[in-house]
């Protein structure tokens, strides 16, 4: 089906209600929905927004449009939850229904402000021309879950020197100062990030853009994020303009972080290390950080990327959201684990305990589960586990000791998807001691290396009866405990 400008701006509100019947009846017969993760119910998802705690709930909303598989007039959908486990479905937060966000209501982010939450969010316009304006615009849910919307943009202006790539603000409290970070791309087509301050969340005054040494690092930065963590300033963004390298930059755009000095809010200079990817896995974008309850920094990401075919785009529907996901910093670097309160999906228990030699072992089955293993003693070449297999079917995550690499491939993984940017992800690990973990949905896989170290999330479209669980050992010996749980 080719999509036009105009079945892409089409309204929710122009939809005939027969017309979402029967895209809501093609999406609920799609074989590949998940069974735990937020997903759309109906339409595309994208970049998570408003992560946020409030009034004794996680708060969450994602891009949608909602009449197709596509990217198009772009909705804030809300979700909710007490525990970041079940969530509960809210419907429309915010319509593009403004002439400051009249070709949609782009990303943005939440904080909590004298008893209100504070949505922030860029709105994005069209002229006849189709050239782009961006606005910067402020929405208030007070504790009932009622939305109301500036009467005019908060920054209605991109400051000279920038072109209107100009989205995505994160806002965050330092003393009694609120600052925000945008996405932003330079007039030479370089990417980077800005920063204003306000003392009333109305009134902004732009400081100028966040100092860092990558000058010429790809040409637009979405979903800038920073924050302080253990002691650290962390940075988290979406460059997009990156040349593959090596392991590295294998996707269409990237997401990842810095860790450095906490960022000097006068100077605006932010002292880091290198970039490093958040995700080694083939489907992780615009991720978006909040604090939890009792005062962790947790994450959640979209589990797909923009310009890339899935299989459920014929059933009306695509992408969904990762699982929330617990950081911590250890030497420099970010780890991700998955949050505690996830332990609650836990249903039916398997374990093993196991020794292979140059074998392959069939031991669990399963669609819909967590899976931890972990290696006691290896002298292996390759230790790994085939998943969502059957026959030739499968899904693979291995450890190569000789290259001292992790690889997570799904070429043989059921429907393809995104092939054109390669069916293997890996990345170096020097531990030949490596736990694997794993949450497996009903198209879809995240997991975690070595309580966080790395992390590579991936959609996968198997078929419904590949459901074996494998072991192999090639080129020696490796002992092993491995624990499921159904979901």
């Amino acid at each position: 089906m080719e999509w036009t400008r105009e079945m892409r701006y089409r309204r929710l509100e122009n939809a005939s209600k027969e017309e979402i019947e029967t895209i809501t009846k093609k999406v609920k017969n799609c074989e590949w929905r998940q069974s735990y993760h937020i997903q759309p119910t109906t339409g595309l998802l994208n970049d998570p927004n408003g992560f946020s705690y409030f009034n004794g709930e996680y708060h969450l909303f994602y891009q949608w449009f909602p009449l197709g598989p596509v990217h198009g007039l772009k909705y804030w959908y809300h979700t909710k939850s007490k525990d970041l486990v079940h969530w509960e479905n809210v419907g429309v937060a915010i319509k593009p229904d403004h002439d400051y966000d009249s070709h949609g209501a782009y990303s943005g982010s939440a904080i909590e402000h004298e008893n209100h939450l504070y949505l922030m969010y860029t709105g994005n316009t069209r002229n006849k021309q189709w050239e782009r304006h961006p606005y910067q615009v402020m929405a208030v849910m007070n504790k009932q879950g009622k939305i109301i919307k500036s009467q005019s943009p908060v920054i209605a202006d991109v400051p000279e020197g920038y072109t209107d790539h100009f989205r995505d603000p994160k806002i965050w409290k330092s003393g009694d100062t609120f600052y925000v970070v945008i996405g932003a791309q330079r007039a030479n087509s370089t990417g980077c990030a800005v920063l204003y301050k306000s003392i009333n969340l109305s009134d902004w005054t732009f400081l100028g853009e966040m100092k860092t040494d990558l000058e010429h690092f790809g040409y637009m930065w979405e979903c800038p994020d920073y924050f302080e963590l253990d002691g650290n300033g962390v940075f988290v963004f979406s460059p997009q303009g990156l040349e593959p390298k090596g392991d590295h930059f294998q996707n269409i755009y990237q997401s990842g972080y810095l860790v450095g000095d906490k960022l000097d809010l006068q100077t605006l200079s932010f002292s880091h290390g290198e970039f490093h990817e958040l995700d080694r896995g083939f489907d992780f974008y615009a991720p978006q950080t909040t604090l939890s309850s009792d005062g962790r920094r947790l994450l959640v990401g979209w589990m797909g990327l923009p310009e890339i075919d899935y299989p459920t785009d014929r059933n009306d529907w695509a992408h969904c959201l990762t699982l929330p996901r617990e950081l911590s910093v250890k030497n420099g670097k970010l780890f991700q684990q998955p949050a505690k309160e996830l332990k609650k999906l836990r249903k039916d228990k398997s374990e093993l305990e196991a020794t292979i030699t140059n074998e392959k072992l069939k031991a669990f089955s399963g669609k819909k589960y967590e899976l931890i293993c972990e290696v006691l003693e290896n002298d292996s070449a390759v230790f790994g586990i085939e998943f969502r297999a059957k026959g030739d079917e499968k899904t693979v995550i291995q450890y190569d000791a000789h290259e001292k690499r992790v690889m997570l491939d799904r070429s043989l993984s059921g429907q393809p998807v995104g092939e054109a940017f390669g069916t293997r992800r890996q990345c170096s690990m020097e531990s030949r001691k490596i736990k694997f973990h794993l949450f497996v949905d009903t198209s879809s896989v995240e997991i975690f290396i070595n309580n966080g170290e790395e992390v590579f999330t991936s959609r996968i479209f198997p078929k419904a009866d590949s459901n074996e669980i494998r072991f192999f050992a090639e080129g020696g010996t490796v002992t092993f405990i491995a624990k499921k749980w159904d979901i």
